[in-house]
């Protein structure tokens, strides 16, 4: 326990020395043509209700991390440390962590989760003017509050064995009351490294927004980095960087779920972000071969698994490869004759855009010789 205690007083002090983006391994995806991409951990907890940590260290980490906005959703009704850390305003630890952002580019959105036994089970309400209206007796109550707040709902972790024995997330009738009332918005289908095609299924089925949250209670580094892990984040695609834009965009649902080498989401918004993370360069045809050259560099902080699905096949490389983040890979392509242009297609194998079906990215190459 101590030295428990010693590693949390170490790691703390050396993040309240530095508030800059960082981290050893920060987290980093290009935009896309006509929006910003905003990495964004928008389920979160301190000590203000059973996480382990000063909401001020979570902003802290989020800059480590290279986060454009946090949120942090404590539980309104579930509250262990309460009788030693008092605190009736159910906003504090949004306070807390504002006034610990201010001088930093870092989004801190208002929210708290709604915390209830299955069938209700766990949701984040974003973009609260107050928190404290939420603490009812009943779930429907709550919901209600949150919707005269015009806050952005999303259902926590449905997946999670410990209110779904079989780890299979059912969509219950409250939850298709709150969709058709429209007071709940978005799925969690990656929870605390726990992806969910269940859960993908009934957002696509719902047209409910994609999500993915750390959940983290602990450290961000005990609970990701020292296990060589980044945290699980939304990717959030705004107009512009403010909470207005971030609001705006996750109920038009433009996101993609991201974790590592997983990224999960729609096929207009996961091509995209895909393509504009793989930069080609034609280096040219090998001497007098018919064989073409080509360079790969991987512009995002997950690596990505791809397949080579064209009509060409490759010379001395398979045909599935690992592009690693922020890494560049050199291809050989047989095109039979030399050519002006080729046409590429890989498959993203790391990527969802329903249950078990994964993107495929397309280029045209121009060859100058």
């Amino acid at each position: 326990m101590k030295a428990r205690f010693l590693l949390l007083f170490v790691t703390v002090f050396g993040f309240a020395q530095n508030h800059s983006h960082s981290g050893v391994n920060p987290i980093k995806f290009p935009n896309i043509d006509g929006y910003l991409t905003l990495s964004t951990d928008l389920h979160i907890h301190s000590v203000f209700s059973d996480g382990n940590v000063w909401p001020t260290i979570r902003v802290q980490e989020a800059l480590m991390d290279n986060l454009d906005a946090i949120a942090l959703t404590e539980h309104l009704e579930y509250q262990p440390h309460l009788a030693d850390i008092p605190h009736p305003d159910r906003n504090r630890a949004y306070e807390l962590a504002l006034e610990e952002a201010k001088d930093h580019d870092l989004l801190i959105i208002p929210g708290s989760e709604i915390t209830r036994s299955a069938p209700v089970g766990h949701n984040n309400a974003l973009f609260l003017t107050d928190s404290n209206p939420l603490l009812q007796d009943q779930a429907q109550d709550a919901f209600d509050q949150a919707k005269k707040q015009d806050a952005f709902v999303f259902w926590n972790h449905p997946s999670w064995s410990a209110q779904k024995k079989d780890g299979n997330p059912e969509l219950g009738d409250f939850q298709k009351k709150q969709i058709r009332q429209k007071k709940l918005h978005g799925i969690e289908v990656i929870n605390f490294g726990a992806y969910a095609e269940e859960s993908l299924s009934i957002a696509l089925e719902e047209n409910l927004t994609i999500m993915a949250t750390s959940d983290v209670h602990d450290l961000i580094e005990w609970d990701y980095a020292n296990k060589g892990l980044q945290r699980p984040v939304t990717l959030v695609f705004t107009k512009e960087r403010s909470i207005p834009s971030l609001k705006e965009a996750l109920f038009a649902k433009r996101t993609v779920a991201a974790y590592n080498d997983l990224l999960v989401g729609r096929e207009e918004f996961l091509l995209p972000l895909l393509k504009a993370s793989i930069g080609i360069e034609v280096d040219g045809y090998v001497a007098d071969t018919k064989i073409l050259k080509i360079t790969l560099t991987n512009h995002c902080s997950s690596d990505l698994l791809l397949e080579n699905v064209s009509d060409f096949t490759f010379y001395e490389n398979s045909p599935v490869f690992n592009l690693k983040a922020g890494s560049q890979k050199t291809l050989q392509i047989k095109t039979i004759d030399r050519i002006s242009e080729v046409n590429l297609s890989f498959k993203a194998l790391g990527a969802f855009t329903a249950p078990q079906t994964h993107p495929t990215i397309s280029f045209t190459l121009n060859i100058e010789e």
